[in-house]
């Protein structure tokens, strides 16, 4: 064990081991996992008998977007002023996007930034520029995966914890998504899904991922429910006449879902049961969604978040008060080929992001719904022969109606090789954590200080818990 893993807790670094309320929360989640890990992952779902921490009687959704291999922060959110953009684009020449060319992404906040500092979008992000103008979108900037604040000396001398496995896709994918590294069984989102679960009608439909598995959405009652970008997944043999024979699908439902008296079996009939009525609920629901707002084709991002504006659309039919959607986009590990794959990148999130904001306002849920980008990690701001390295901190960007936009979030970071905000080629150490992040996006969901303390393991460590980007729910 090395030393950083020494001086925090093996389930949830940060956690003081004394604090006995967390560790009963923790040994009533950890069994209550026991019972969803013996079900697949189609549905481990609901009513396991303890009611939600929380209560809701209005409607909110969460949605992540996830940037799969590590979003290159620097040609995302661009420096612009020119004496920043100079030392920008002597860093990484090869790779810098002309200034000329931002000049129409330019951002223009309410509060400008100390010292004269500006940023812009990429140039595929220009749908997203109206939305910061109208102040319904925000910039994160320098946020990224932290134990407990720390400063340049306390990571180069290693004398405080810091996230395990750093610059590694797959454990900082899973700290980002959980604050775990690799292995780890629930995430935030999970967590707070766990909370509202008991509140909607269908506790199958609190977590709902469009891109396949994912911690973030794993809870500890509650399991993600995964659907595509065309709906709900059906058993074939049930959905159609296995064999061309109705007799034959209706005898391998009953094979199925009938009650069993040995305990796995009848927990596999459970959630068979479960599964098959699920289906038949959600496909209900969606065939009477027809939605107005048009999504750019050819988009798989646009897709899955076409399939979350319908579920949204569905929500009452569903009897859903609370729901945390997951949807992804991969590509983004660009140790080269930057400046021609990156912009199609961002093309992509920039008119998929800027639809699906547009469907909530057509749906009348804007200030309902708020969505937010992550990724592993950001990269290098000195470039390497025409990409860019593994990082730490990066920059992101969270939209909706109740978002309080036209700002930043957090603090500009030096631009420097090895500068006073970065440990070496412009790699950010954050100055914003996710668990501050979460946290503020947490209590719009409706978690309580309290419990934000719970789902975030890691908030603890922090004094500053609401970074105040989101209105009042």
């Amino acid at each position: 064990m090395n030393k950083d893993d020494a001086m925090a807790s093996p389930e949830f670094p940060g956690i003081a081991p004394d604090n006995a309320s967390r560790r009963a929360f923790l040994r009533r989640a950890g069994l209550l996992s026991l019972a969803s890990g013996a079900a697949p992952w189609a549905m481990s779902l609901a009513a396991m008998g303890e009611a939600a921490a929380q209560t809701a009687g209005d409607y909110k959704a969460l949605v992540c977007v996830f940037l799969y291999g590590g979003n290159d922060y620097a040609n995302t959110v661009v420096p612009y002023d020119q004496a920043s953009y100079d030392l920008y684009r002597s860093f990484r020449a090869n790779v810098a996007i002309d200034r000329g060319v931002l000049a129409a992404t330019a951002l223009s906040p309410t509060a400008p930034l100390p010292g004269g500092r500006q940023f812009a979008l990429a140039p595929g992000l220009a749908p997203l520029v109206p939305l910061f103008d109208a102040g319904k979108l925000s910039v994160a900037l320098n946020i990224g995966t932290l134990v407990q604040p720390t400063t340049k000396a306390q990571y180069a001398a290693r004398s405080v914890p810091l996230p395990p496995k750093l610059f590694s896709h797959n454990d900082q994918q899973s700290y980002w998504q959980a604050s775990l590294p690799e292995g780890g069984t629930s995430g935030w989102g999970g967590r707070m899904g766990d909370l509202f679960a008991s509140g909607n009608g269908n506790a199958t439909f609190t977590c709902v991922s469009v891109a396949g598995n994912a911690v973030y959405l794993a809870g500890h009652q509650t399991a993600q429910y995964q659907v595509t970008t065309a709906g709900p997944v059906a058993v074939n043999g049930i959905k159609s006449p296995l064999f061309g024979s109705q007799a034959c699908s209706q005898a391998l439902q009953a094979v199925m879902t009938t009650p069993r008296g040995q305990l796995l079996e009848a927990e596999y009939a459970n959630v068979a049961r479960r599964s098959v009525m699920a289906h038949a609920q959600l496909s209900g629901a969606l065939a009477s969604v027809t939605l107005p707002t048009v999504f750019p084709p050819g988009n798989s991002l646009a897709d899955q978040l076409k399939m979350v504006a319908r579920m949204i659309a569905a929500r009452d039919t569903l009897g859903a008060k609370r729901q945390v959607f997951f949807v992804s986009m991969g590509g983004f590990d660009t140790h080269d080929s930057l400046a021609t794959a990156h912009p199609g990148l961002m093309a992509n999130l920039g008119n998929a992001l800027a639809a699906f904001q547009q469907a909530t306002v057509d749906l009348g849920v804007a200030q309902q719904v708020t969505a937010f980008t992550a990724s592993d990690f950001g990269r290098t701001l000195v470039s390497n022969n025409d990409g860019s390295d593994h990082g730490w901190g990066s920059m992101q960007v969270v939209l909706g109606g109740a978002v309080k936009g036209r700002s930043f979030i957090g603090t500009a970071p030096v631009l420097a090789n090895n500068g006073p905000d970065d440990v070496g080629q412009g790699r950010l150490l954050p100055t914003t954590s996710v668990e501050q992040f979460g946290a503020t996006l947490a209590g719009w969901f409706g978690v309580s200080a309290t419990d934000q303390m719970l789902v975030l393991p890691n908030l603890a460590n922090f004094s500053a818990r609401n970074l105040g980007f989101m209105a009042a729910g």
